[in-house]
């Protein structure tokens, strides 16, 4: 793989031509428009097919696949332009493997709302080990409230991508709840109807596993939080399946807030199979400019969990989304809004801005000037940042990844992945 910024006055052809590849897989993998724009300062993954096949009238994704030796996942994944599907013509050409060398392999779990677009579901599939609906939350009497995520586990499974339960203290409202969480970790009747409802749950939808989010918890609440996911962990053990826990960022064991106290990372990590740390959100949607994952703050948690936090157990966090906020900022008035990283490029392109990058947030970035003469400034993902972040898995000797989320179209983040990573 190669991770090539685009400069001034260049084209898909002209970089295409410049390495040896199909300009028009190149466009497709990297999600050009059919105009062929570019905006400088953009990555593209370049990425050098070693073997390729082209389709016979009656072949199908699973002859080439058996005819090769490898799996339809792995067809999936070496052709983004496929985007999940079976459909094939005749003299089409399909990536049967790449140049590329890995450094590891790992485990890599996505989240989703059920209202996902079902052919963006199915274009990213290929890529993640798992996938965990987002979410079932808690109501006051200890049932789940309920979560419509049956297209969802059937795509899944049409992928090979197995599905994990989501849990999280989400009431009707839709945000999450202090009170709900201490409800349930305090009131044993309430914990037990909850603890019922997840493995039947489980059962019934066949899931690989647990994975749950309770966040803004107390301090006082950090051990029967722990003893919580404990009991669950024992339970999903007895029938074969996993469970994970989701962690607030922290750099101490003593950092204070509510987002973290409840936390104790160590006690959490021993309840659990494996520990998602949700390393963004620096960069949110009432705070100030910045990048949603600057590495050294990364970093900075990554340095901290792994001496309270077997690193095998550890899946890190991944952005896919950017945010685009109006100046100037205002704390407590200006809202950042949520963007894709391909909404980012669009804009770039539509303002005709060079994109930047910050060396050290490793993170690109631009401003812009909209029609009514306001100032944007824009922080987002591109290719060079998510190899930065996926590469400290490696680095690390982490299990794998979670990505939040899948919700946002961003064809960089797979090609990046698939090209670093096997699936373990």
């Amino acid at each position: 793989m190669t991770i090539y910024v685009v400069q001034s006055g260049e084209t898909i052809d002209t970089i295409a031509a410049n390495y040896g590849v199909n300009p028009a897989r190149l466009a497709a993998d990297n999600e050009v428009p059919a105009s062929g724009a570019l905006a400088v300062g953009q990555t593209l993954v370049i990425r050098s097919p070693r073997q390729v096949h082209a389709v016979h009238s009656g072949e199908t994704m699973g002859s080439i696949a058996a005819a090769y030796g490898i799996s339809v996942r792995e067809l999936w994944r070496n052709n983004w332009s496929l985007g999940g599907g079976e459909t094939l013509y005749p003299g089409q050409d399909l990536v049967i493997s790449y140049f590329d060398e890995k450094i590891g392999s790992g485990i890599f779990n996505g989240y989703a709302y059920p209202y996902i677009s079902p052919s963006l579901l199915a274009s990213q599939l290929p890529y993640v080990t798992h996938l965990s609906p987002f979410t079932y939350g808690v109501t006051a009497d200890g049932t789940l409230l309920p979560l419509n995520d049956g297209e969802m586990l059937a795509s899944a499974r049409i992928h090979g991508t197995r599905p994990v339960m989501h849990l999280s203290t989400l009431t009707e409202t839709g945000q999450f709840d202090t009170e709900r969480g201490a409800l349930v970790l305090t009131d044993y009747n309430i914990q037990n109807r909850l603890v019922n409802s997840i493995l039947e749950t489980v059962r019934a939808k066949d899931y690989a596993g647990l994975d749950v989010d309770f966040e803004y918890l107390p301090g006082e609440l950090a051990a029967a939080y722990a003893a919580f996911l404990g009991r669950l962990r024992r339970l999903l053990e007895g029938q074969g399946l996993f469970l994970w826990t989701a962690l607030a960022p922290k750099t101490s064991a003593d950092q204070r807030g509510l987002l973290y106290e409840g936390h104790d990372y160590a006690a959490v990590a021993q309840a659990s199979d494996g520990v998602l740390l949700m390393t963004y959100e620096w960069g949110y949607t009432a705070g100030p400019p910045m990048a949603v994952a600057p590495l050294p703050n990364v970093r900075a948690v990554l340095d901290y969990a792994v001496t309270e936090i077997p690193p095998g157990k550890i899946l890190l966090g991944v952005p896919n989304y950017g945010y685009d906020w109006p100046l100037p900022f205002v704390q407590g008035t200006t809202r950042a809004q949520s963007i894709s990283n391909q909404r980012a490029i669009e804009l770039a392109i539509e303002y005709d801005i060079a994109i930047q990058y910050d060396e050290t947030a490793q993170s690109p970035f631009f401003h812009y000037t909209d029609s009514s003469g306001t100032v944007h400034e824009v922080w987002f993902e591109d290719a060079r940042s998510l190899a930065a972040k996926l590469r400290l898995i490696a680095e690390y000797g982490f299990q794998g990844a979670g990505f939040w989320n899948l919700m946002r179209p961003f064809s960089q983040t797979w090609l990046t992945l698939a090209s670093l990573y096997d699936m373990a």
